[in-house]
């Protein structure tokens, strides 16, 4: 039976709560559903972690897929236009790099030709430690003028030591003080495991590079200077009427190569830094540690094979396609897509390919509102043995917040429904 509170012969002997008008009663009940809103379906605060990409771990050794055998007792493939380590066997790890150092000295020549503050027609004097320095010679004579494009041909194709330290003297005053730069400049271009003590790689306890470095460095080269980049190519370079064969076997030895260095010591063993290029595709590869000349042009012609044809490249997301839709929170509509921003395409070894996994992560339901392209999430790719690849997530469209009406009538809703506690990180495969 109902009670009708607004019959006045039962008003008089009403408690006097039972008077209050149903208009405040309505109002309390729209406050309280909108309280619910707010408090009690509001979605757990959830954060997103994505693994480190720098774990130094997983980047010294990189299987790649089937097993890589080198002879090499340090070795690195790297695809140069992602900038992804593909093979690494102790490719973090520190060692007398030799010669190859050399291309940090001729980077911060290119650097300084490419902002203006040298040109390759300005002469740097030749000192006499510079003429007197033994190993690999350009025989550049004491006292004598030499451009920075000639020094740069005695530095790169014929390894020059001479070389080497006229560029470092008059760059910096002293090869001390071009260390200092040089030290400098990996810390700013990222190149983590190196310390250098002299511009040549002469033997030296502070002369030390990895090879994942040494691929960092030929890559930011052919990108950052391909002007530059050509003169590692060129096959043979004289001066002082003498001759010299570019000393990279690479080039003579396999087909798209063009750069980069040789180096040599007792301390070091063999070592080369090569780069190809086959159907516009580019691999860097670097090997240390070989017992002979022979072994390393060996060892350098078939490890490049296998960069080309154990690896491929193969295009996950375009630019707009979506990976996933999420639910909204106090939205006028109730889900939105998540996009990608660009071009995600990874080179892996064939076998591991049909292996990735992808995952969309965010924390969810999206509160409202939302603009159109916010990155409200992210989307990682994993592959065995390899750090996780992290992109960002967009909206595809923008998403306005529900007016206080349509936030009393999701309440309204979500206390007719069981509610969904799940609500936090979301990740969808």
């Amino acid at each position: 039976m109902m009670l009708n509170l607004s019959n006045p012969l039962l008003s008089s002997s009403m408690p006097a709560f039972f008077k209050v008008s149903w208009r405040v009663i309505s109002l309390c009940l729209f406050a309280l559903l909108y309280l619910f809103t707010v408090v009690y379906l509001a979605p757990t605060s959830a954060v997103v972690l994505a693994q480190d990409a720098s774990s130094q771990e997983l980047l010294d050794n990189i299987e790649g897929g089937a097993p890589i055998k080198t002879a090499a007792k340090f070795a690195v493939i790297m695809d140069h236009d992602t900038g992804e380590v593909l093979f690494s066997k102790n490719g973090t790890t520190t060692t007398a790099p030799a010669s190859m150092s050399k291309l940090m000295t001729a980077a911060i020549i290119f650097e300084k030709l490419k902002r203006g503050e040298i040109a390759l027609d300005t002469e740097f004097k030749v000192s006499e430690k510079a003429w007197s320095w033994q190993g690999s010679k350009m025989w550049v004579l004491v006292g004598t003028q030499i451009s920075v494009e000639n020094l740069l041909r005695g530095l790169i194709i014929q390894s020059g030591n001479d070389a080497a330290i006229v560029l470092a003297e008059n760059i910096a005053g002293s090869e001390e003080a071009f260390a200092v730069l040089m030290n400098q400049k990996a810390r700013e271009w990222g190149l983590v495991n190196s310390t250098f003590a002299n511009a040549t790689g002469w033997p030296n306890p502070g002369q030390k590079m990895s090879m994942v470095d040494l691929a960092n460095l030929a890559r930011k080269i052919i990108r950052d200077y391909p002007e530059y980049y050509t003169i590692f190519s060129e096959s043979e370079f004289t001066w002082s009427k003498i001759t010299q064969q570019n000393r990279n076997p690479l080039l003579r030895a396999f087909e798209g190569a063009d750069g980069l260095k040789t180096g040599h010591t007792d301390e070091s063993g063999y070592g080369v830094v090569g780069s190809s290029v086959i159907d516009g595709e580019r691999r860097i590869i670097v090997l240390n540690g070989l017992e002979t000349s022979n072994a390393r042009l060996r060892e350098a012609r078939r490890i490049m094979q296998i960069a080309f044809d154990d690896f491929e490249r193969r295009i996950f997301f375009r630019p707009g396609d979506v990976v996933v839709e999420a639910e909204i929170f106090k939205g006028k509509r109730n889900t939105v897509r998540l996009v990608t921003g660009e071009v995600i395409n990874l080179t892996l070894h064939r076998e591991l390919v049909s292996k990735v996994k992808a995952t969309a992560i965010y924390d969810g339901p999206i509160s409202a509102p939302v603009l159109e392209g916010q990155q409200v999430g992210t989307l990682r790719l994993e592959v065995p043995g390899r750090v996780p690849f992290i992109y960002p997530l967009y909206a595809e469209k923008g998403v306005e917040e529900a007016g206080w009406m349509g936030k009393i009538s999701l309440a309204a809703r979500k206390i007719l429904i069981k509610p969904d506690r799940s609500s936090g990180k979301k990740e969808r495969e």
